[in-house]
């Protein structure tokens, strides 16, 4: 019988309420230094232009927190989480800094009896450090808009990632604008010390988790592409072995973000879950080999060496809290479930759902896997409009799946479903355990 850590939603949950109360706290912070440092006694166009522009930074610093992926906070808060929050944080971001461009220009125009165009060109064209912050708010438009899902769709995954790295840069342009020119940035010593001190955390938590910690990774593990195996026409798995690999805290139902460093790809970082759970010799990674983006994974050779970022996501046993336990996975979305069978024990049932027979993916070996662990798998096969997983399906395939913890991976539209059907069953949330195949990382 499986362990049952009873402790981990406490944890995600404390986590949660941790970070909101922080940020809280350094708002209330932040709203103190515009009151020290004589804000409210400008125009109110102009304080409202102050506020969002402060505001506006504090949550860009808090969006960098979440970049970083921290492991410890990717562990309390899940990854659907994150995703969530650093889409939204991302947003209003963009909203306030907006409202800071528009106010503080309607504000200082007021102030100088000067019209709001002739006081927007002054403002960039005649200081250095507004073209800079100007050059940063477009920057960060850009980001914005391919984030959209109409966007996101339309776009391959290496072409977002790369307009995304943008954000860096807009971050640096806003940060030296700030500095320079921001009154409550530099109005007084305290002000200067909790600014900077906030934005060297916010980095060094990305140099450390983004940078530092992946190479130094990389450099103990030396990952090479062992082989790769064809499991149908269209996916393939690659299987990666390494040194030390027993020593790499890596879990079922994790991914990590690949780079296979050919000649013509080593730029390119693909979101890759685990398809096997890992076993201390090697990793196994499980893609659709289909379009541009992964279809030349086919001709990886042995021996390719392999740079892997991670392990990343909290869809793990450590989520379980019930003794039983009931996965669901849709297309691609069944590696990491197919993972988690492989490691989970007691009262597991398994649901694949596939829109005909050809899309499943490493059939064969959940089958086995059910066989080996005695868990129940049921292979629902059918077309989208064919009402399968409805509430009244599912609970005629699992009758108690009220009493159970519930991970569900798969294409967004079908978790999205699922997670539905599943509060329309009241299952409780705290039971729901999600990870989109999207853009998560």
């Amino acid at each position: 019988m499986t362990a049952i850590p009873t402790a981990a939603r406490a944890r995600g949950l404390t986590t949660a309420q941790w970070l909101l109360a922080l940020l809280g706290l350094n708002a209330l912070w932040v709203t103190d230094i515009l009151i020290m440092d004589g804000g409210l006694s400008d125009n109110l166009l102009t304080v409202v232009g102050r506020a969002t522009g402060l505001y506006g930074a504090l949550v860009l610093v808090f969006q960098l927190f979440l970049i970083a992926r921290v492991p410890w906070l990717e562990r309390g808060l899940g990854m659907d989480q994150m995703t969530r929050w650093h889409r939204w944080t991302g947003f209003w971001v963009l909203w306030l800094l907006l409202a800071h461009v528009v106010f503080i220009t309607l504000g200082y125009a007021a102030s100088d009896g000067s019209p709001v165009l002739g006081e927007l060109g002054t403002l960039v064209f005649d200081t250095d450090d507004v073209l800079k912050a100007t050059v940063a708010m477009i920057l960060l438009v850009g980001v914005a808009v391919t984030s959209a899902r109409a966007a996101r769709r339309r776009m391959r995954y290496e072409t977002w990632h790369f307009v995304h790295l943008y954000a860096y840069l807009a971050v640096i342009l806003g940060f030296l604008h700030q500095v320079t020119t921001g009154r409550d940035f530099i109005g007084s010593p305290i002000a200067t010390a909790y600014w900077w001190t906030l934005y060297s955390l916010a980095l060094a938590a990305i140099l450390v988790a983004r940078v530092l910690l992946p190479l130094w990774r990389n450099a103990r593990h030396q990952l090479r592409v062992q082989r790769v195996v064809a499991e149908s026409p269209t996916v393939v798995s690659v299987h990666v072995t390494g040194r030390r690999l027993g020593e790499l805290p890596a879990r079922a139902g994790q991914f990590f973000l690949w780079r296979f460093l050919t000649k013509d790809r080593w730029w390119e970082a693909h979101p890759y879950s685990l398809s096997a759970m890992p076993d201390g010799r090697s990793l196994r990674i499980t893609v659709q080999a289909l379009g541009d983006g992964s279809a030349w994974m086919r001709t990886i050779r042995p021996g390719t060496r392999v740079f892997a970022e991670g392990p990343y996501g909290s869809f793990t046993s450590s989520r379980r809290g019930r003794r039983g336990a009931l996965l669901i996975g849709g297309g691609v979305g069944i590696t990491p479930v197919r993972a988690l069978l492989e490691e989970l024990r007691g009262d597991v049932v398994a649901v694949y759902r596939a829109n005909q027979w050809e899309d499943t993916v490493l059939a064969t070996e959940l089958r086995d896997l059910a066989q080996h662990t005695g868990a129940q798998l049921h292979m629902v096969v059918g077309p989208v409009d064919a009402n399968l997983l409805s509430a009244a399906h599912l609970v005629s395939l699992v009758p108690d799946v009220r009493e159970r913890d519930v991970f569900v991976c798969g294409p967004p539209g079908m978790t999205d479903a699922v997670l539905s059907t599943l509060r329309a069953l009241d299952v409780p949330a705290a039971q729901c355990h999600a990870e989109r195949f999207a853009f998560a990382a």
